[in-house]
């Protein structure tokens, strides 16, 4: 699991990321908000850990602008503003959590763990859906109306990705670091072919979705 940090605070950062790290997360961590809002709609991370109070763009802005365009990555907000409006405001803008400072680490890991038994865009039977398509992840199966194909794992894991993200370009990076991961070692050109793959899938079952091409940063899958 990946991890994103935002946090201007640098003598909390220094403590926090060993301490995720030791329980086995990727952790990236960036001090300013517009750097931070560039690494989330990367889509490269599971999880975000967001500070109200940040240089550039504050917490809050950066929430409203990651829902604005339906990136749905859970963020927990980590914070010394713990009036109960501010509780209230920052978690009807979509924080998934809020944490406020100072915590516990314990108590953090325990928030973490909450987030991460959450079924993410899950309809019954494990399936994912958008538009005419759904993907059954549990029997790795692509459905649209009476038909369906069975996908390959890798298939499985990006078509999980797009479905999630509907309407998002996706950049080329992101995609590599989710489905392959982030040390993996594997060329550009393979994720073309595996485009090129579901493609196939998309005609094979007559879905009207499309994976359009955003030349020179990645793809996106579309009603369109």
């Amino acid at each position: 699991m990946r991890i994103l940090l935002i946090e201007d605070d640098v003598n909390l950062c220094r403590s926090l990321q060993p301490f995720l790290e030791q329980h086995d997360f990727g952790v990236t961590v960036c001090h300013d908000g517009e750097e931070g809002l560039f690494y989330i709609l990367e889509n490269a991370h599971d999880l975000v850990l967001l500070d109200r109070m940040l240089p550039g763009l504050d917490g809050l802005e950066i929430l409203k602008r990651t829902r604005a365009v339906h990136c749905n990555v859970p963020i927990i907000f980590l914070t010394a503003l713990g009036s109960l409006e501010e509780r209230i405001t920052g978690l009807d803008c979509g924080a998934d959590d809020y944490i406020v400072k100072p915590f516990a680490l314990q108590e953090l890991m325990a928030r973490i763990r909450c987030i991460c038994r959450r079924p993410v865009h899950l309809t019954q039977e494990n399936r994912i859906v958008f538009g005419d398509l759904s993907y059954d992840s549990e029997q790795n199966l692509l459905l649209c109306k009476e038909k369906k194909c069975t996908l390959s794992k890798r298939e499985g894991e990006l078509f999980a990705l797009f479905l999630n993200n509907p309407e998002q370009t996706l950049p080329r990076s992101a995609i590599l670091t989710r489905v392959w991961g982030p040390d993996a070692e594997i060329e550009e050109g393979n994720l073309d072919n595996y485009i090129h793959f579901l493609r196939r899938r998309l005609k094979a079952v007559d879905s009207q979705l499309q994976l359009k091409t955003a030349r020179g940063i990645g793809y996106r899958l579309t009603q369109c």
